[in-house]
């Protein structure tokens, strides 16, 4: 018995680290304006790159490469913006619940935006995580 092998679609080939870049500051420059984030909040969130490299990567973002920490910093905060757009659909209570106090024990009675501005992109992670877990019926 033999088997005729055929050959494999062409894989879509994986995205650059400056498209990936691109498609990332481009993206948060859109969540940090729903957010009304200040430029130290946004810089704050990136990870603090220095004003000048901010400002580069706001100008020009098709020419940022960004670093491993920051790439994964704009993934949980796209992340958490998602999970906000689908947990509240009115798109102006999403946006503004990152900044209402929270009761929830990860909160403390802060906002969620004090956490993520706590500068570790572990803060990040957790909102992340708590987000998703409210979406899964997951959360105590």
């Amino acid at each position: 018995m033999s088997v005729a092998l055929q050959p494999r679609p062409a894989a879509s080939p994986e995205p650059s680290l400056q498209q990936m870049s691109a498609a990332g500051l481009r993206a948060f420059a859109r969540l940090a304006d729903a957010w009304h984030l200040s430029v130290d909040e946004q810089i704050r969130l990136l990870g603090e790159p220095a004003r000048s490299t901010f400002f580069a990567w706001r100008k020009s973002p098709e020419t940022a490469r960004l670093s491993r920490d920051t790439l994964e910093r704009l993934s949980n905060l796209l992340g958490i913006w998602k999970s906000l757009q689908i947990l509240l659909p009115d798109a102006k209570a999403a946006d503004a619940w990152v900044r209402q106090p929270n009761t929830a024990p990860l909160f403390g009675g802060r906002s969620a935006l004090e956490r993520m501005l706590a500068g570790n992109v572990s803060d990040l992670f957790a909102v992340r995580r708590y987000l998703d877990a409210v979406r899964s019926g997951g959360w105590a």
